[in-house]
């Protein structure tokens, strides 16, 4: 069976990926996740990235698994890699965006353009960056007794419906030295705020060294004593935010695109997500679990754990380019935002997040907000 990171993709598979696209009731996406075969994860939420089960990845050299959570709709993947102790994934590149996101261990990215130097890049447990566009890169396990576990979210699942030949998507020559020209600088340069974006909470930069030391921004303007930074990096589409909220409090209702991937760092808790007059949905959640509003689903976090709950969300879309309208989900939805202030919000959800206080014995703190 051809492989797509070979030229001899060849004509068997690329023929299966047109022939699905007219014919059987399979996206190309899906044919290539066969060809793949690693395991394919589905449904809501995943309890938790680091007890998933992986296969093993004869392309990356690895182990490795998809996710395709409902609400990401078709707009985005995650994958998940594992790198066994000592070792190293196979060199690749291709025509996809791709943010990584490291689960556990420590290592070290090279990245480089066809006849040009490579660079390095080490990370952490905690660590968050981007690959340029099509630039190559290889992932290494610096350390010898553990594995490495990342999770990658793409935007593989539009890229390989619309263009349906794997060897164009995976041995592309192209470089897009508009996004990284090959500069050792450019890809580890310290990140800064940009001045005037989202009142200036917008971190641009192409590394974070370690989420769970980074400090997010006071936004008031969410509810529940909130946090949130935006990163945009690599000059590439999609993006990411760092939320925090506290013990005892809730974070006010929004709702947004598809796609947004929402993994907990820390807390435990729950979230309701509901579509416009429907029931409401209740995912609960901890450490390393993750899910993903369907598109312009209302969702709401709620924090009755024992520490302060904190998330990443990897989201196929940023602030920088904008590829589609996006509403502020700051702002309340009378005033033409995408959030639900508390005075607006149905009085039971208030009353189920006291009695689930009172079960896990954290103290109810919203008085600062009417309650």
């Amino acid at each position: 069976m051809s492989r797509p990171a070979t030229t001899e993709t060849g004509n068997g598979l690329e023929r299966d990926l047109n022939e699905a696209s007219a014919f059987a009731p399979i996206s190309p996406y899906e044919i290539y996740q066969q060809w793949e075969g690693v395991p394919v994860y589905k449904g809501f939420i995943i309890d938790d990235l680091l007890e998933l089960e992986l296969g093993h990845w004869a392309r990356t050299g690895g182990k490795g698994a998809f996710v395709n959570l409902d609400g990401a709709g078709g707009t985005c993947d995650t994958v998940i890699q594992e790198i066994a102790p000592g070792g190293e994934l196979r060199p690749q590149h291709h025509l996809f965006e791709e943010a990584v996101f490291i689960l556990s261990g420590q290592g070290a990215t090279t990245l480089w353009h066809d006849g040009g130097r490579k660079h390095t890049l080490e990370w952490q447990k905690g660590s968050l960056f981007s690959i340029p566009l099509n630039a190559w890169f290889q992932h290494f396990n610096a350390q010898g007794r553990e594995p490495v576990r990342m999770i990658s979210l793409t935007d593989a699942t539009v890229i390989i419906n619309r263009y349906r030949n794997l060897d164009y998507i995976f041995n592309n020559p192209f470089t897009f030295g508009d996004r990284y020209q090959g500069d050792a600088n450019e890809w580890g340069k310290p990140g800064r705020y940009l001045d005037g974006v989202k009142k200036g909470r917008v971190w641009e930069s192409n590394f974070i060294a370690d989420l769970w030391q980074f400090q997010p921004k006071d936004y008031k303007e969410r509810g529940g004593g909130n946090r949130t930074t935006l990163f945009e990096f690599v000059d590439n589409t999609m993006s990411a935010h760092l939320s925090e909220f506290p013990v005892g409090k809730y974070k006010k209702a929004h709702r947004h695109g598809a796609g947004a991937h929402i993994i907990m760092l820390t807390g435990s808790g729950y979230s309701f997500l509901w579509e416009e007059g429907a029931r409401r949905k209740r995912v609960d959640w901890g450490r390393m679990s993750m899910f993903v509003p369907p598109i312009q689903w209302w969702h709401q976090h709620f924090n009755n754990g024992a520490e302060p709950a904190r998330y990443l969300a990897l989201k196929p879309w940023g602030f920088k380019y904008k590829v589609e309208e996006l509403k502020d989900t700051g702002e309340d939805v009378k005033k033409g935002g995408a959030q639900i202030e508390y005075q607006d919000q149905d009085p039971e959800i208030h009353r189920v997040f006291e009695d689930e206080c009172g079960k896990s014995g954290a103290e109810v703190d919203m008085a600062q907000f009417g309650f």
